[in-house]
């Protein structure tokens, strides 16, 4: 992963709140994230990636911020369920918006959801991490990247 790789991820990040929400998201600076301590928060998507790279991307978020993002999007149901279809929805998104810039061997596989904080969220030892913290209404969230 490069600075342009990640480029794509904040792009796609970015997009997804403004075009959904008609808001903003602020993406802060990427970092390295030390793969024995992966972050997470209330819900989380994940997307495995084969093909060409390996690895997975994960997006997490706190259950408030997904409940704004469901009124926001004109969703009454604020339950645990929607929220975990909207975490879901989010990695798949910008993991699929990225497949558009990486190509078609980027394959990535259907979301794999965790509502509450899981005890552990595994990343592989040998591939550099990367978080994408975000900001949206003042809550907090990240996008993980551990791709090879």
């Amino acid at each position: 992963m490069d600075e342009k790789d990640l480029q794509v991820f904040i792009d796609g990040t970015m997009h997804y709140f403004q075009h959904c929400s008609k808001e903003s998201a602020v993406v802060g600076t990427p970092y390295l994230l030390d793969t024995s301590n992966t972050i997470c928060y209330d819900y989380t998507g994940i997307i495995g990636i084969s093909g060409k790279r390996k690895g997975c991307v994960y997006f997490t978020a706190p259950s408030i911020m997904l409940i704004h993002l469901l009124t926001s999007m004109g969703e009454p149901d604020i339950s645990s369920e929607n929220c975990c279809d909207v975490v879901g929805e989010v990695a798949n998104t910008i993991s699929g918006n990225a497949r558009k810039s990486f190509g078609q061997e980027f394959m990535i596989s259907v979301p794999i959801v965790i509502g509450g904080e899981p005890e552990r969220i595994k990343l592989p030892k040998d591939i550099r991490s990367f978080v994408i913290p975000m900001t949206w209404r003042q809550n907090n969230a990240a996008l993980v990247i551990s791709l090879e």
